[in-house]
């Protein structure tokens, strides 16, 4: 099976050419660590509830970079690029749901030390809040309509299938990063679990961030 799989592997590896590839990743890891909205949930959900809160978002918000790599592969970014309606109707969606957790952080309160163990949420809700809150932000699939064509080339081969490879290592380079933000604030957020003062400041900040973010995706604009 594995001799079977190794035509594909040196097939996919022969598109791109290697220096287009290690350029490729150096840009996807510094631009997975410039601060946005989702390595900023996960430092902030991390620090509150631990690295496996963290660790699940940032499954989920990489499972929902596969729906924005897979747009961009099949051509349906582009409408979001061409039509206001769809582009606007889906950054909404993205703010609305950026206030609704802002509404949230800011109603939570201390968590008693015998209830730190684990996030108020279960496991498959910590991985669904990171699938939507990914998939509502339409910036995501225009900034992979912009930047994954710029390293794929026809002349190497099926332009939609190098875009999933580039894409595939894009969330690679995403998980990398996030995982070791996630592992970072839990760390730090240790400290939280004998100040519940503490916890109600982070949650605070938390929600502003979330508010200011929500503002920003509303104003943004194609």
């Amino acid at each position: 099976m594995l001799s079977g799989c190794t035509p594909l592997v040196n097939r996919l590896a022969a598109m791109i050419p290697f220096d287009h590839l290690a350029l490729f990743a150096t840009a996807s890891v510094a631009l997975a660590i410039a601060p946005g909205p989702d390595n900023i949930f996960v430092l902030a959900q991390s620090a509150l509830y631990g690295r496996r809160a963290g660790l699940l978002i940032t499954l989920g918000l990489c499972t929902g970079l596969l729906v924005h790599i897979s747009a961009v592969a099949l051509g349906v970014a582009a409408i979001l690029q061409k039509s206001v309606l769809a582009f606007n109707g889906l950054k909404m969606a993205g703010a609305g749901y950026l206030l609704y957790l802002a509404w949230q952080a800011f109603r939570a309160g201390g968590i008693e030390p015998d209830e730190q163990k684990n996030s108020p949420m279960g496991g498959w809700a910590l991985y669904a809040r990171g699938i939507v809150m990914n998939v509502t932000n339409p910036k995501v699939a225009i900034f992979f309509l912009a930047f994954l064509p710029q390293f794929a080339d026809p002349a190497h081969g099926p332009v939609p299938l190098q875009i999933i490879l580039l894409g595939a290592i894009f969330m690679a380079s995403a998980l990398m990063v996030f995982g070791c933000i996630a592992w970072a604030a839990s760390q730090i957020g240790g400290w939280l679990k004998h100040s519940q003062r503490a916890q109600l400041m982070l949650n605070r900040v938390a929600g502003s961030v979330f508010v200011l973010l929500a503002g920003r995706l509303a104003l943004s604009r194609q």
